[in-house]
């Protein structure tokens, strides 16, 4: 399998050490092109299908998050590449699936291809198949907190969970309930089931998973008809989940 991919980074230098650390240590790897800017990573991404984007953070007249906002959803994934730290926090809200720091160091280049490549492959296994769960069935009950007291559920009647501020949106078939506890509380009481942590604001029982889609950045179908989208960063654990 060989990734269609481009490197958008606007220093000469940086950019022709990365293009001979890929084609040296990376055979699986054909870049398409290279951008110096925006505007010209966004010519490359809208003519190429891509799979994989090398994104220096700092570029002129913008950085990669405003390439990203530009782009809307992607299927591609993105490493990105800078000297600096304190962006990490930020690529990871941006869905980045690898942050790599100036030098780059081979063996976390190396290392984040392979992650991207684990993801492409599993998720090209996987897209547009009905969808067999490791783990085939779930025993066990969950309290919900209420005003007048609690509400007792079985966690496999649970499809997922969406937040809502400091609220939970608890979806059982298509009826809802609303409880006051963050997503973050849902996920820690269910950690011991197959819920998995799709997006910043969905936890989904992967037993209600039945199809799993490549466009848009990765999107996943539950049995009741309802589509999920699937944050890059979380694509990896979701995978796991499926033979």
């Amino acid at each position: 399998m060989q990734l269609q991919t481009i490197i958008v980074e606007d220093e000469e230098i940086s950019r022709e050490i990365l293009k001979k650390y890929v084609g040296k240590y990376c055979p699986n790897i054909q870049i398409v092109g290279e951008a110096s800017n925006i505007e010209d990573a966004l010519v490359l991404i809208r003519n190429h299908e891509l799979d994989l984007v090398f994104l220096d953070v700092e570029m002129p007249f913008g950085n990669a998050f405003d390439l990203l906002e530009k782009v809307g959803d992607r299927s591609f994934e993105t490493i990105f590449v800078t000297a600096y730290d304190h962006y990490a926090i930020e690529a990871l809200n941006s869905h980045a699936s690898y942050y790599l720091l100036k030098p780059i160091s081979i063996d976390e280049l190396i290392k984040a291809v392979d992650h991207v490549m684990a993801i492409k492959t599993k998720e090209d296994s996987l897209s547009d198949t009905v969808l067999s769960p490791k783990i085939d069935t779930i025993n066990g009950k969950i309290t919900i907190p209420q005003q007048d007291g609690f509400e007792v559920l079985n966690v496999a009647d649970i499809m997922y969970c969406k937040a809502d501020d400091n609220y939970t949106e608890i979806y059982i078939n298509n009826s809802r309930i609303v409880v006051s506890k963050t997503l973050k509380y849902f996920e820690e009481a269910l950690s011991q089931y197959p819920f998995a942590r799709i997006h910043k604001s969905y936890l989904v029982n992967v037993n209600a998973v039945v199809k799993y889609k490549k466009g848009k950045g990765g999107s996943v179908v539950l049995s009741n008809g309802k589509e999920v989208m699937v944050s890059a960063t979380k694509k990896a654990n979701l995978l796991s989940y499926f033979k």
